[in-house]
């Protein structure tokens, strides 16, 4: 059967609408194709034509009516947009960030003292070290792979640090939720007694892993590195940066120019190029690498 279509007798008004409208929808398909030269095209094809239709002037306000309707029922307006809103900094951050000059490179004795001074926490904040490297490190584009290593600070990042050994006695604790260590070292014949609680270990990042030499066959002499100040590093996914603490404000001057001469000198360089220092909500300071 054909399609059945229904009006209302005695009200042609709202028909001839319809209508209307219809043939201004089809106005507005046809006025979008258009010539188009180069684009797309396969080769030895240079121009394709597409035949279009102007918009008639009688149509042309019932166009943007029909047009202006569907944008504000989709919610196409940009006046019901929700606004971003931009981000304000303290007066007090601002006050400190007028002590550092963003263009200048400070010498590491200059860059220590500034990061000390611009320090905004009321605790004993951490200061941290951020390394940009040469995008080699990271290998070829089809095989990228993170850049790491492990560094012994002289003088700790002043935080304690709990390592413990895999045993037998340790897994049975973290089967019971308890976990007493921010390190875990093992020797590789603990390994598959540890994949018991892998999904416990795992997401917390204290699952052993020889990358970060937390699984050898030395666990006593690794945990002992550990408890003495060796930290790991490694490279942001995918990006050639690296962001690790070095210490305490409260450290003096020295304690910290000697971590952060430590980890430069374990990365290399020649890897470097860029250096900043900042402590715990504070501004960066562009250190100069020498």
């Amino acid at each position: 059967m054909g399609k059945i279509r229904v009006a209302a007798l005695g009200d042609t008004s709202q028909e001839k609408e319809q209508k209307r409208r219809s043939e201004a929808r089809r106005q507005t398909k046809d006025s979008k194709k258009q010539k188009v030269e180069g684009l797309g095209l396969h080769g030895g094809e240079r121009v394709a034509v597409v035949e279009g239709t102007d918009i008639k002037p009688e149509f042309k306000k019932l166009i943007e009516e029909v047009e202006g309707g569907d944008k504000s029922a989709k919610g196409g307006s940009t006046s019901g947009r929700k606004k971003i809103k931009q981000r304000t900094r303290s007066k007090r951050y601002i006050e400190k960030a007028s002590l550092v000059d963003k263009v200048k490179l400070y010498p590491l004795t200059e860059a220590v003292t500034l990061v000390k001074e611009t320090s905004l926490t009321r605790f004993d904040g951490t200061v941290e070290l951020h390394v940009n490297l040469t995008p080699a490190v990271l290998g070829d584009a089809k095989d990228k792979k993170d850049f790491r290593g492990s560094v012994t600070l002289p003088h700790g990042t002043g935080k304690e640090v709990r390592v413990a050994i895999a045993d037998d006695k340790i897994v049975s604790e973290v089967e019971k939720g308890v976990i007493n260590f921010d390190i875990l070292v093992a020797h590789p014949s603990m390994m598959p007694k540890l994949a018991k609680v892998a999904r416990t270990l795992g997401p917390k990042g204290l699952m052993p892993n020889p990358k970060n030499g937390t699984v050898t066959p030395d666990p006593e002499k690794r945990a002992k590195e550990l408890s003495h100040g060796q930290v790991n590093f490694k490279t942001e996914p995918n990006n050639p940066i690296i962001h690790m603490a070095v210490g305490k404000v409260s450290f003096d001057d020295k304690k910290l120019m000697d971590n952060v001469t430590a980890v430069l000198d374990a990365i290399g360089h020649s890897k470097i190029v860029k250096v900043t220092l900042s402590s715990t909500m504070g501004p960066g300071i562009k250190v100069l690498i020498s």
